[in-house]
């Protein structure tokens, strides 16, 4: 056999068996692409994003466009190949594993944890559209969860309304820790709360629920490492009564990302201007009941997704821009904000064809 037969031959075959060896040799990493994007005030798998009763709602045009990143499961194992493909592919983004799934979370929780992050960023979404609309918000803190094996187990439950902590009246979250940890761990606390039962009762009949009990109950010590602190082992959060009914019909979606379209869809519907002005608006954040906005992951996913479904403008919180601006999909315009107040300022610029007046985003 001629020299140069063979040693195309013996090139041909190494090169063949390592793609065997690529497709065989998994890699700890896994992947993120362009996700569905779907418009809130429009309608999806035949039924309205947005569902508004009781009160009197207006018809809209343009969109508001909710961006998502799709990631391979937490079970999967990418192999050497896949890796590679991904990192040579522009609209795809390799990351590590544990990245996505940190602490070796599987795929039933990471389930889980985004289903419980989406229903907290849709009730701060209709909270923060309200307050953007001076529409009051009845809001109460609650106990959200109570950790397995914790002095509070079995004392206090999920959906208890927490007035106060040892007297001190609690008005927000946070006060709730802060008024636990001025005690050392080993010292009783005493809890004042409206059970989860005679709230539920309340809220059904349309009245304040008035029935308070005293749970006294015996700190621990945290696990944390470093100075000794006191805890009874439940996390606390926020409830709310909305004076009329604002569902949120989105399968299959899960993360705290789309809270910022979401509020901005419920204000759209519920007044006669039109935010968008008939144009196509995406974008993506956290928002908080105060209407502050949060960064998010995969932004350069998202901006390319919601490009490739006809978005002109998106709206992109403010510690994600730098990120965006590196790699803008041609024809998006990435404006910054950092509040639902930034995002109505921006639409009105949007509508009124003022963009030179936008905020926009920049690589630095």
């Amino acid at each position: 056999m001629p020299r140069r037969t063979a040693t195309m031959l013996a090139s041909t075959l190494i090169l063949i068996a390592l793609l065997c060896a690529g497709v065989f040799i998994t890699v700890p990493y896994s992947e993120m692409s362009p996700g569905p994007t779907v418009n809130t005030l429009g309608d999806h798998d035949g039924e309205p994003v947005l569902q508004i009763s009781g009160r009197k709602t207006y018809a809209t045009t343009g969109h508001l466009n909710m961006t998502t990143v799709r990631v391979t499961s937490a079970d999967y194992r990418m192999n050497l190949v896949e890796a590679v493909y991904g990192w040579l592919a522009h609209d795809n983004k390799i990351v590590p594993h544990d990245t996505l799934y940190p602490d070796g979370k599987t795929e039933e929780q990471s389930t889980q944890e985004n289903a419980e992050e989406f229903s907290q960023s849709q009730e701060s979404a209709k909270v923060a559209a309200l307050k953007e609309l001076n529409i009051p918000v009845k809001s109460w803190v609650i106990v959200s969860t109570v950790v397995k094996g914790s002095p509070a187990e079995g004392r206090l439950h999920a959906g208890d309304v927490i007035k106060k902590v040892e007297g001190t009246a609690v008005k927000a979250p946070d006060d709730v820790a802060k008024l636990v940890t001025r005690h050392k761990p080993g010292e009783k606390v005493v809890f004042t709360v409206v059970p989860f039962k005679e709230q539920a009762a309340a809220e059904k009949a349309n009245r304040t629920a008035t029935e308070t009990h005293d749970v006294t109950i015996t700190t621990a010590k945290s696990a944390d490492r470093g100075a000794a602190r006191a805890i009874v082992g439940i996390s606390a959060g926020t409830d709310h009564t909305f004076p009329f009914d604002i569902d949120i019909k989105l399968a299959d979606v899960g993360g705290p990302s789309a809270g910022l379209m979401f509020a901005l869809g419920i204000v759209d519907k519920l007044t006669p201007d039109n935010l968008t002005g008939g144009k196509f608006v995406a974008g993506t954040g956290t928002i908080d009941d105060g209407g502050t906005v949060g960064p998010i992951g995969g932004i350069e996913m998202k901006t390319v997704g919601a490009r490739e479904k006809g978005a002109q403008y998106f709206l992109t919180p403010k510690d994600n821009c730098a990120a965006a601006a590196k790699d803008t999909p041609e024809g998006l315009t990435l404006v910054k904000v950092n509040t639902i107040d930034d995002a109505m300022s921006a639409l009105k610029d949007i509508r009124s064809g003022r963009t030179a007046d936008l905020p926009k985003c920049t690589a630095k």
